[in-house]
């Protein structure tokens, strides 16, 4: 643990019970061990977010992959239709002027000859 060999955490232990009182040491270790046990709790938090965070990346770059092979295609599918001569019709715009007016114009009427 850290490199601490047993004799180096005897002195340790040695110094800090000396220096803290044996009535204080139990305290000090009860409230140590707490906060080791946050920090491990914190920890698993956070390497859990990274996980989900990872598995979000995954499905961005599944969604991005599959927006460019449908973009392909369209792009595709675009040029095939342009290169046989086939045009797609043209949408006719809405305009604020009231009802569309039809573009051809039907032949005048006239009196009707049997021939």
């Amino acid at each position: 643990m850290f490199g601490i060999g047993m004799p180096e955490m005897i002195v340790i232990l040695a110094v800090a019970l000396i220096v803290i009182g044996p009535k204080k040491l139990p305290d000090l270790a009860k409230s140590l061990g707490r906060a080791l046990g946050e920090f491990r709790k914190a920890t698993n938090e956070l390497k859990a977010s990274i996980a989900i965070d990872d598995d979000l990346d995954d499905v961005k770059k599944t969604f991005t992959d599959l927006k460019y092979d449908v973009d392909a295609a369209l792009d595709q599918d675009a040029s095939t239709d342009t290169a046989a001569g086939t045009q797609m019709p043209a949408i006719p715009e809405a305009s604020d002027s009231g009802p569309p007016v039809p573009t051809e114009t039907a032949p005048p009427k006239g009196p009707a000859s049997d021939d």
